[in-house]
């Protein structure tokens, strides 16, 4: 076990995580100890976990392989949206809106709507609308892009699945079980480690826990499909030093 990496996990607080009284008992297996009534992960399944996502991610990228960045909480959005842009993959970071992948075709319909309202805008005729008509179009063309525009390309299903949050993110879970696409998540201590293809056991409320994992899974994405620039780092300070005794091997 690498313990730089553990070091680094443990510094960006992925060994928390929630209260006791939430847990989900499936994830006792990656429990370490109940602490102050907050569960501690052990952060050595983590890095096993992290492994095994890791290798997945990298061989899926070398094989043409395209992912779905899934995080619309709002400590994850703009991770999640630099995470998918740095290994140019698609991402949903504000809404997921149901049907996003078992009705594709009404999403590319709705995406085709948003690139049409783009182009008009640029017309000579836009300017001679009314104003209550050209308000409309912004305001749905600003709702169309915040939802879509992380998907705009992405005309058929992805591969596999990069979710943040798996409890909130429950529609985009079983939509991806139901198409059986693969999913790798961070399951933090309340989340059920058997939805998911490659669950993470991890602290995915955490800024600094969600990135470095993040990273972590960005840089298997670029090394396997041979990406020339390195995803930018993750700059993550720790509040305090932590002891590597709160975790087991």
């Amino acid at each position: 076990m690498s313990t730089e990496l553990m070091t680094e996990l443990l510094e960006a607080g992925v060994h928390f995580g929630h209260q006791s009284k939430r847990w989900n008992p499936k994830m006792k297996p990656f429990i370490f100890e109940k602490r102050n009534a907050l569960h501690i992960i052990n952060l050595g399944s983590t890095v096993h976990q992290l492994d095994a996502a890791t290798k997945f991610l990298s061989a899926l990228a070398a094989r043409g392989g395209k992912v779905l960045f899934v995080g619309c909480k709002k400590q994850a959005q703009e991770a999640v949206k630099e995470a998918a842009q740095a290994c140019g993959q698609f991402y949903v970071n504000q809404r997921w809106l149901g049907g996003t992948l078992t009705n594709m075709a009404t999403i590319r319909k709705s995406v085709a709507r948003m690139t049409y309202i783009e182009t008009l805008e640029k017309q000579p005729e836009y300017s001679k609308m009314g104003n209550q008509e050209i308000s409309a179009l912004r305001r749905e063309g600003e709702k169309l892009k915040r939802n879509l525009e992380g998907i705009r390309t992405m005309e058929k299903l992805p591969d596999a699945m990069i979710i943040i949050d798996t409890v909130r993110e429950g529609i985009a879970v079983a939509e991806a079980r139901r198409l059986k696409i693969a999913t790798v998540a961070i399951t933090d201590t309340n989340a059920d480690p058997a939805l998911i293809t490659y669950p993470i056991a991890g602290n995915d409320d955490a800024i600094r826990s969600i990135r470095v994992v993040l990273q972590k899974l960005v840089d298997a994405l670029v090394s396997g499909s041979g990406i020339t620039h390195a995803a930018p780092p993750v700059e993550v300070i720790a509040e305090k030093p932590q002891d590597l005794s709160a975790v087991s091997e």
